[in-house]
């Protein structure tokens, strides 16, 4: 693989993160408009976020075995392909079953976007530091989609509808799929440490300690995301009695936080590694040190001021921006290449049930009048936990014999 075709490829993945993470954006964006229309109350939006969390939550194992069946040229193209149709789908639905198919499509299809982002990225390098930084930079690119959306999609909407919006969002995403498979055509994967063909057995995957690990952290942490992803431009609208254009410039800039978190994540392995660091020394410091930052998230609350607010929201989503893409990256540095699409899968698996329990209990607890403290203390302390864990419980060394593994030794 060429120089030029490989910063080719990454750029397309870079756009595919874009519109991935505008796909299941868009609806967290348009939910005042869309309440209004439908008529929907803050448990259905809660059930409809939260069928979407686990629809993905049980497609991703699935989703790991396509990733770790399929040259990345060809699972690449469908994933995008396929979850862009069910994207699309949401621009003609009208009744809450349609809704919710619609929601359940896109959460089991965008299942795949995760697992082949991480193998994508695995075959492409060696290098830890390089691996980190390209985690890093399709990190950054999610938080460019959700930078970009609240400008574009609330526009949209109020020009042409906000079903043209949904249908738009699809028509994007088919486009790239095109894009990709012409940009691939005949490149050559190098699969490191074992052969994409090799067999490894689920039994084999699910008995491994560093998969159960890797699971928890994601269970722990995720929250944090997906319950800044969906419930931020609500608690904004709430607290300040934003209208839907008045929430662009707010969460546009706690996701330039977000692009800008994901970035140091990438590039701390290489930076701190000339202090003498290994790259595990690295990753397990800096997840620590965004555990710290996320666990004060609770006295947000108590903020009054709209950019005071927006600013501490800014930092834990940045914060949880850097410990995702070394958590990323600790599946790259421990796990063969025919491993990483399942163990990537499962962990996004728990960790989807995570974030599908805190999205479907925020609906709940609203609704019963209890307010947002219960779940911003909750995040809180859910974050301070995942680094903890991952220092107990990650092996120094993996019980892989791979040449990447030497970096852990």
């Amino acid at each position: 693989m060429t120089k030029s075709v490989r910063t080719l490829l990454i750029l397309l993945l870079i756009a595919a993160n874009i519109l991935n993470q505008a796909d299941r954006q868009i609806i967290a964006l348009l939910k005042p408009m869309m309440e209004t229309d439908l008529g929907w109350t803050d448990s259905v939006y809660g059930t409809l976020v939260g069928a979407f969390q686990l629809a993905a939550a049980l497609a991703f194992p699935l989703a790991g075995w396509f990733v770790d069946s399929i040259e990345p040229k060809w699972a690449n193209a469908a994933a995008v392909g396929i979850w862009s149709l069910a994207a699309a789908a949401h621009g003609i639905a009208s009744s809450f079953a349609q809704f919710l198919t619609a929601r359940i499509s896109l959460g089991a299809t965008e299942a795949l976007g995760t697992p082949i982002t991480i193998k994508t990225i695995a075959v492409m390098s060696e290098d830890a530091g390089r691996r980190s930084l390209y985690l890093g930079m399709m990190g950054g690119a999610g938080a460019i989609g959700a930078i970009t959306v609240p400008f574009i999609v609330p526009n949209l909407a109020v020009a042409f509808g906000w079903r043209w919006t949904f249908v738009v969002a699809g028509a994007a995403g088919l486009a790239w799929a095109i894009a990709w498979f012409a940009a691939a055509r005949g490149v050559r994967w190098h699969w490191h440490g074992t052969e994409q063909g090799e067999p490894v057995s689920w039994r084999s995957i699910l008995e491994d300690w560093c998969t159960w690990s890797i699971s928890v952290a994601k269970v722990l942490s995720d929250q944090a995301w997906w319950f800044l992803l969906f419930w931020t431009p609500d608690y904004l609208h709430r607290s300040f009695h934003l209208s839907v254009t008045q929430l662009s410039l707010p969460v546009a800039c706690i996701f330039v936080m977000s692009s800008l978190g994901a970035l140091l994540g990438g590039v701390a392995p290489q930076t701190l590694g000339r202090l003498g660091w290994t790259v595990a020394e690295v990753r397990r410091r800096v997840m620590l040190a965004a555990g710290l930052i996320i666990a004060p998230f609770p006295f947000v609350f108590y903020v009054h001021d709209l950019w005071h607010t927006t600013a501490w929201i800014g930092v834990v989503i940045a914060a949880h921006q850097v410990f995702s893409v070394n958590l990323f990256g600790v599946i790259t540095d421990v796990m063969p290449t025919n491993r990483i699409g399942r163990v990537t899968g499962v962990g996004a698996f728990w960790g989807n049930l995570g974030g599908m329990a805190i999205v479907q209990a925020t609906g709940w607890l609203l609704t019963a009048g209890l307010g947002y403290l219960p779940m911003l203390t909750f995040v809180g302390l859910a974050y301070l936990a995942a680094p903890i864990w991952l220092r107990l419980t990650l092996p120094t060394v993996p019980p892989h014999t791979v040449p990447r593994a030497e970096a852990l030794a």
